[in-house]
């Protein structure tokens, strides 16, 4: 009802703009909204405590409509003065719900606030979750400092600065220079685009604004390590401020029992006991919640709420490969790649809720991880990732992304923000790998210095817990950190390491066009289209069926999939960009769970394939008669050869007969006496074709793919395929392959691929 309202406020502005001095703020209409939007208190906007891992039971959130207007250069401080318009913070100024949806390159905001009677006495501390990307703080006309950095929380001690009594003034000034500087700013760019996986940019406050008072002395940050196998949990209390025989007391709690309890010197590294501790995993997302008090004598500083997770990342020797283990087991992380867009809110998700369910609904689709991609979040979707129970590979924001003949990157600044995202993020059991680069952006300095070196000290130092991917793609060959990531479109591929763990960082980006549900209609891109969601699920199912083959073969840790929901002109999410799932959740979620939880035996080979029993087939290089695919059609008139067919320019194959025309046509008769011995067990088609292939059984299209691959891919076969398939007596197989230009190369194997469970 609320949309509906919505819609109807905005046709009439636009037929009668003389209503605007009635109505001088509302929210406007993206090309998409979500659901979310209806959920929306305009007049509380994201109530929720915005720091769930330092909680105090007093504070005050900001939220809300402020004064605005856009910023030049050199203009003086607006204080005591009315601006010009009105924002609701904290959704950023490009965005739908803020009611601007406009970039301004500077930003003025102003509000005025009261600190409550109860706080006399205390320090107050103000509080910006994130600022994209330079902001200057304000407090009754006086500046608290500037800020560079859009992800980090700003806070700053107010007290100083405050009237004795009555209102008092706060004014933001920003300045976001987007892809016109070396910051690191992730996948923002000033349309036009320079190419089209770059997304509208955000500018200004975009994470709660909120306030709180403290002590003198009083808690700054927590530093929490879990031991799993001391069988403790290793807690840092920094403070702010000096008292007199300072003591921190920390409690950890299962519900109401107390499992472990210490006190000790604040600044120092204490051992708080957690005995036989309840690991946290995807399958089992245990939170300990902890209380943490600051005392002088018998006096109470300071007090706070917090939670642990009791888990352990490594990486472990497994024969000639090295792999990722969480809890001492090997655990294959499988994930989506998630951008954090909204179409409303941009950076900014509409509510708490909106926020839980992009993390809740990757569970749903059965996957244990997910990679966070070129953006840090605001703290409570690191709390939802930790108490839903999903692994997360965090990217650092980059720096000059895909931009022809960038700015020079600002190295000093970079490492400057990924020291703030490990630090800021650090207690959150859920992160278990820091990405520092992405696709070499940013990755080299203005002289051509290669910064990964760099940047695996920096972060090894910073944070030795976690496991380091150096460089997602790898495209340097830097072999530093942990894991060596390689990208790969549309279909995944192996790479092999007896060093570090290795993984698929990105694959996919399958496009799937849904009616009314397009940022750009009619216009959207993807790396290959699906034309139904049938389709869609198979190309899916065929991956994971070849990262299965991987995970055995090759020993691969883990993979990412492109990606989690489309985002503006990307069509190519399994969800829309206003979260509309494309393909069936359940079925997605029984494959995904398949893959991580199972490994393959073997391959049964019932058709083998030219590099292990080249066979011979019955081919012919003239169109023949439309039944050709029947079994009983007549082909002793085609040539016999022996697999594989085409030209010597096929790297990596046996190519056992010349093909060198455009299409292929090829027939072979086999006698089948099988049957499967668990029901997870699949007969899969093995083929290497290039360009497009079709293949039947006993007449009936079992299977197809366009374009071509670089190696043997698995295909799964049609539901139609199975049952014309006879698993008993006699079958033909029937193939078509069309080539374009290039090399080329066709052959076709049946192969019955026996899973196993990891733990057997």
């Amino acid at each position: 009802m609320k949309r509906v309202k919505l819609i109807i406020q905005i046709a009439l502005l636009l037929h009668f703009p003389f209503l605007l001095q009635a109505q001088d703020w509302f929210i406007k209409e993206a090309p998409l909204m979500t659901e979310w939007v209806d959920d929306l208190d305009v007049k509380h906007p994201l109530p929720e405590y915005p720091r769930p891992q330092m909680v105090r039971n007093e504070w005050v959130n900001l939220n809300g409509l402020w004064e605005f207007q856009q910023g030049q250069a050199g203009d003086e401080l607006p204080t005591g003065q009315t601006l010009a318009r009105k924002i609701l913070v904290p959704f950023p100024v490009e965005s739908a719900l803020s009611g601007v949806m406009e970039h301004h390159e500077r930003l003025w905001y102003r509000r005025t606030f009261t600190v409550p009677d109860s706080w006399n006495g205390k320090q107050i501390l103000f509080h910006m979750g994130a600022v994209d990307w330079e902001s200057e703080l304000y407090i009754n006309g006086k500046s608290l400092g500037i800020h560079l950095g859009g992800y980090d929380e700003i806070t700053r001690d107010i007290t100083p600065y405050l009237h004795p009594t009555g209102e008092q003034e706060v004014i933001v000034r920003v300045y976001d220079p987007t892809e016109n500087y070396g910051q690191p700013r992730g996948k923002q760019e000033k349309p036009p685009h320079n190419l089209l996986i770059m997304y509208t940019p955000v500018t200004g406050i975009w994470q709660t604004v909120w306030m709180e008072p403290v002590s003198e002395c009083s808690i700054k940050n927590l530093k929490l390590i879990p031991d799993l196998d001391g069988e403790q949990l290793k807690v840092t209390v920094h403070i702010d401020g000096k008292a007199a025989n300072t003591q921190v007391t920390l409690t950890a709690k299962d519900g109401k029992r107390t499992v472990g309890k210490i006190s000790g010197k604040p600044n120092t590294e204490l051992l708080l006991p957690v005995k036989n501790p309840k690991k946290w995993s995807p399958d089992s997302p245990f939170l300990y919640d902890l209380v943490v008090e600051l005392k002088s004598g018998d006096t109470t500083l300071d007090q706070l709420s917090s939670y642990f997770g009791m888990r352990k990342i490594s990486l472990e020797q497994v024969g000639k490969h090295r792999k990722i283990f969480l809890n001492n087991e090997f655990v294959y992380n499988l994930g989506f790649l998630d951008q954090g867009y909204w179409p409303d809110g941009i950076y900014t998700a509409p509510t708490d809720e909106a926020l839980k369910y992009d993390i809740q609904v990757q569970k749903d689709f059965g996957y244990n991880m997910l990679r966070k991609h070129l953006k840090v979040e605001p703290a409570r979707w690191y709390y939802w990732a930790d108490k839903l129970g999903i692994l997360v590979w965090q990217d650092m924001p980059s720096a000059n992304s895909y931009k022809h003949d960038p700015p020079p990157v600002d190295t000093q600044q970079f490492a400057k923000e990924l020291e703030q995202m490990i630090e800021g993020r650090f207690n959150s059991p859920s992160i278990v790998s820091w990405v520092i680069f992405n696709e070499t952006q940013g990755q080299k300095a203005a002289d051509g210095t290669n910064l990964t070196r760099q940047m695996v000290d920096l972060v090894q130092k910073k944070d030795p817990t976690r496991l380091i991917n150096a460089a997602s793609d790898n495209i340097y060959k830097d072999y530093l950190g942990d894991i060596l990531d390689y990208h790969s479109y549309p279909a995944p591929k192996a790479i092999e390491s007896s060093t570090m763990a290795t993984a698929c960082g990105e694959f996919g980006s399958v496009g799937l066009a849904v009616k009314n549900h397009e940022w750009l209609p009619d216009s959207g891109v993807s790396g290959i289209m699906a034309e139904t969601k049938e389709q869609l699920e198979k190309i899916y199912e065929n991956y994971l069926l070849q990262l299965a083959e991987y995970k055995t073969t090759h020993g691969m840790s883990g993979a990412v999939f492109t990606q989690l929901t489309d985002v503006e002109q990307e069509i190519n999410g399994f969800l829309t960009y206003d979260r509309i799932a494309k393909v069936n959740i359940e079925k997605i979620r029984k494959l995904n769970i398949q893959l991580i939880r199972h490994a393959i035996d073997r391959q049964v080979e019932l058709i083998p394939n030219a590099d292990s029993d080249a066979q011979t087939w019955r081919y012919s290089i003239t169109k023949p008669v439309s039944d050709w695919t029947q079994p009983g059609f007549d082909d002793s008139g085609w040539k016999n050869g022996k697999a594989g067919f085409g030209t010597s320019n096929s790297d990596g194959t046996a190519t056992n007969t010349p093909w060198t025309t455009n299409d292929i046509w090829l027939r072979k008769t086999f006698e089948l006496n099988h049957s499967p011995k668990k029901p997870e067990d699949k007969i899969v088609f093995r083929v290497f074709h290039d360009e497009d292939v079709e293949i039947y059984i006993n007449g009936v299209l079992a299977a197809s793919s366009n374009g071509f691959t670089t190696s043997y891919v698995i295909i799964p076969i049609t539901d139609e395929g199975r049952q014309a398939l006879k698993l008993t007596g006699k079958n033909t197989l029937a193939v078509h392959c069309h080539q374009s230009g290039g090399g080329q190369f066709i052959d076709v194997g049946l192969v019955e691929i026996q899973f196993k469970l990891d733990a057997d």
